[in-house]
């Protein structure tokens, strides 16, 4: 009985996790329609994701907080149920404003989730189980674009994000009705009944700023790839849009297939070696992307995929054993902060290298912030081992 309630509590937490990745892609998917509907520029898709963007970090530096007085369950659920009253709000905006309003929810829920499922899973789950947990992240990516593309070929955008709202909102029932499965993992762990360490205290322990660093290096090299990938592809190799955005989709392949795989093996390689190899084969990628053939290119972005796959969830999963579980949900805080920061901001630096000079620096840009993650990194290892 108790293994039974301890495996459907762990389909639960995946369940919120597709919920967490529906909606990451969406925006992507339906503003080519929307911005012509709204008399917008095409440029203005970036407000509403920096205003997104914000909302998370600043819910993700709170989570702490919200976990410690309302528990993961509850912490998840109320995320859950404002990412769905957010998307139904898009679905029924007629005005770009509107959308700007919806995001504020839209940001709030997702920061706080991430945050403390992160940190829940790092405390009471193995590390396979933290790679299948982002695994299901990315087959809520893959998902979505297929529904709005649905929508916007029946109906219109609107219903795109009506459909997915409706999604989220079917989750957030789910997850009500399974409070009681949380009791299978002691509620007042060493994290749990622990002060609060907030976010001053978090980056005061020693080899926290270099975490930091490392994580948001990480993040601004894969959303680069994310971002770019289909104009990279389409200036680099002369293809249409149409080929490019095929092509550039295949990195999503790739990073979901790696955590589905990793998670095999994460447990007998460990964290750091899981990464260290992540490392390896995304450079190898990032080197194949540089060569100006088609099939190099293609097969190189989803290396980086594959290489970028077992980073992320090796870095949460170990953050407990580096610095001690009383301080893990106030850390993952500040790092799923300093990775929206790196996802945030990085992609438009990119943008604008590229501007004045070419789209084929990109590899260089990719390949400073993979070495940057990995400096960074193996300091805190190093400072852990000093200090624990």
């Amino acid at each position: 009985m108790g293994k039974n309630m301890y495996l459907l509590l762990l389909s639960i937490i995946y369940l919120a996790f597709i919920s967490l990745g529906l909606p990451d892609s969406l925006l992507g998917s339906a503003w080519p329609t929307v911005h012509v509907e709204m008399n917008v520029p095409m440029h203005y898709m970036g407000i509403i994701s920096i205003i997104i963007s914000a909302c998370t970090i600043l819910s993700s530096l709170f989570a702490e907080r919200f976990t410690a007085k309302f528990h993961t369950k509850r912490v998840t659920a109320v995320s859950v149920l404002l990412t769905a009253l957010a998307l139904f709000g898009f679905s029924i905006s007629n005005e770009f404003y509107q959308l700007c309003l919806f995001a504020i929810p839209y940001g709030l829920g997702a920061g706080a989730i991430d945050a403390s499922l992160n940190n829940y899973v790092a405390l009471h789950y193995n590390s396979r189980h933290m790679s299948w947990l982002h695994c299901f992240w990315g087959v809520g990516t893959i998902i979505s674009p297929y529904i709005m593309s649905y929508a916007l070929t029946k109906s219109g955008w609107e219903s795109g994000y009506r459909i997915v709202s409706y999604i989220q909102i079917a989750i957030f029932v789910v997850l009500l009705s399974a409070f009681p499965l949380w009791k299978i993992n002691k509620e007042k762990s060493v994290a749990e009944q622990a002060k609060p360490l907030g976010i001053n205290g978090a980056v005061k322990i020693k080899g926290v700023p270099y975490l930091l660093v490392g994580f948001m290096a990480y993040c601004a090299a894969e959303s680069t790839a994310v971002l770019w990938a289909s104009s990279y592809l389409e200036e680099l190799l002369s293809l249409t849009k149409d080929e490019a955005a095929a092509l550039g989709a295949l990195f999503f392949i790739g990073i979901t297939s790696g955590r589905f795989l990793s998670g095999f093996v994460s447990e007998r390689m460990g964290d750091s070696r899981m990464i260290k190899i992540g490392f390896s084969i995304a450079i190898i990628g990032t080197l194949l992307v540089a060569i100006p053939h088609q099939i190099s290119v293609v097969v190189g972005f989803i290396i980086i995929g594959l290489g970028c796959a077992p980073i992320y969830p090796s870095i949460i999963h170990s953050t407990p054993k580096h610095f001690g579980e009383e301080n893990s949900g106030a850390i993952i805080g500040v790092q799923m902060a300093a990775a929206y920061v790196g996802s945030m901001l990085m992609p438009p630096l990119f943008g604008v290298i590229a501007d004045y000079t070419d789209l084929r620096v990109m590899p260089i840009f990719l390949g400073f912030f993979f070495i940057l993650m990995i400096t960074m990194l193996q300091k805190t290892e190093k400072a852990c081992n000093v200090t624990r």
